[in-house]
């Protein structure tokens, strides 16, 4: 860790507290960008497929309601529930905190940095000062390295910039938003209580997890069956769109560029199968990552298809993607099947 000075001393030099060692990959989706620095830190070093698939993130939701100006596909756990689960997975010491209080917000992050040890934030990244596209999203991760009298030091996605800046104000307000999937100021950090986990061993079980959560999801929104009510609804998306050369073009590009790893999470997934597939020889699981590699591809294809829709007003690339969507409701499911059996 290297402290600066404080403001008003000898040198003038305004106060600085940084975690040494803090690398920015370059990576793809927000939680596991800041798992892989705080795990790094800890000397426990996985690519990030592997992290999203230890972490059993992959998932699907058809999620719309009155209140929502546009239906939103998502596709993976709920924000958090992969840290969690690769936490539990892996036995490694996860300290989570949430408060309402601003003074304690801040404290809950300052105090592990100037002990030398970086910290994950959910936040909105909405407030973010690096943020480009302003749009609300309560679930976004990142982790903090350090901070100076007026900014806090990040690492995000490789696409927002990887290790970044956002002024204390921005921060403060992006941690205490209220809305969808937002946290109370949620900070946390991870500790490995012993030596590094025997993390190779756990990759079957996470495999198993993942699978058997996706095909038992308690409603029809969720899992294969949510991707075949997608394939229903999507085709009558120009309908539902208050501004349909918006919408569906936004829509394409939170599928696609949105911290997904491209295919909705499902091209993350691909390469952990892969990676998984060279310690793990099971013909089962080499059967997944053939379906989750075609998978991956059609869903750059839907999204293709939603972005035209929207740009020309035609119905037809969204029937396209509706059939496409119904396609891959059977391809998923039938890869579940299989990886629930390893």
């Amino acid at each position: 860790m290297v402290v600066g000075e404080g403001v008003g001393n000898r040198e003038g030099k305004a106060r600085m507290t940084i975690v040494d060692g803090i690398e920015a990959r370059g990576t793809h989706h927000c939680e596991t960008t800041a798992l892989g620095v705080l795990l790094r830190h800890e000397g426990l070093d996985l690519s990030e497929p592997m992290l999203f698939g230890l972490g059993s993130g992959l998932s699907f939701v058809y999620w719309d309601g009155k209140s929502m100006p546009f239906p939103f596909l998502g596709g993976r756990v709920k924000p958090f529930e992969l840290t969690r689960n690769l936490s539990a997975r892996l036995g490694l010491t996860l300290t989570a905190q949430e408060t309402t209080s601003p003074r304690k917000a801040w404290q809950n992050v300052a105090a592990p940095i100037d002990a030398g040890r970086p910290v994950g934030l959910q936040l909105d990244c909405y407030h973010l000062d690096y943020f480009t596209t302003k749009v609300h999203f309560g679930g976004h991760v990142v982790a903090m390295y350090g901070y100076d009298e007026h900014d806090a030091y990040l690492v995000d996605t490789g696409q927002q910039g990887g290790a970044v800046r956002t002024g204390l104000p921005a921060l403060a307000r992006a941690r205490s938003e209220r809305g969808p999937m937002t946290a109370r100021n949620r900070s946390f950090t991870i500790a490995l209580p012993g030596g590094p986990p025997s993390w190779q061993d756990r990759i079957v079980p996470a495999i198993r997890q993942c699978a058997e959560s996706f095909l038992a999801a308690p409603i029809a929104n969720l899992g294969h069956r949510g991707i075949e009510k997608a394939g229903k609804l999507v085709p009558g998306w120009l309908g539902r769109a208050g501004d349909p050369r918006r919408d569906l073009p936004q829509a394409a590009h939170l599928m696609e560029r949105g911290g997904t790893g491209g295919g909705l999470f499902r091209a993350l997934f691909r390469d952990f199968l892969d990676e998984s597939g060279r310690l793990v020889d099971d013909p089962g699981l080499r059967t997944g990552h053939r379906l989750y590699a075609e998978a991956a591809a059609l869903w750059t294809d839907v999204s293709t298809l939603i972005a035209k829709a929207g740009e020309s007003g035609d119905a037809a690339p969204l029937e396209q993607a509706g059939a496409v969507l119904r396609d891959l409701s059977r391809i998923e499911r039938e890869a579940m099947e299989v990886l629930r059996r390893l």
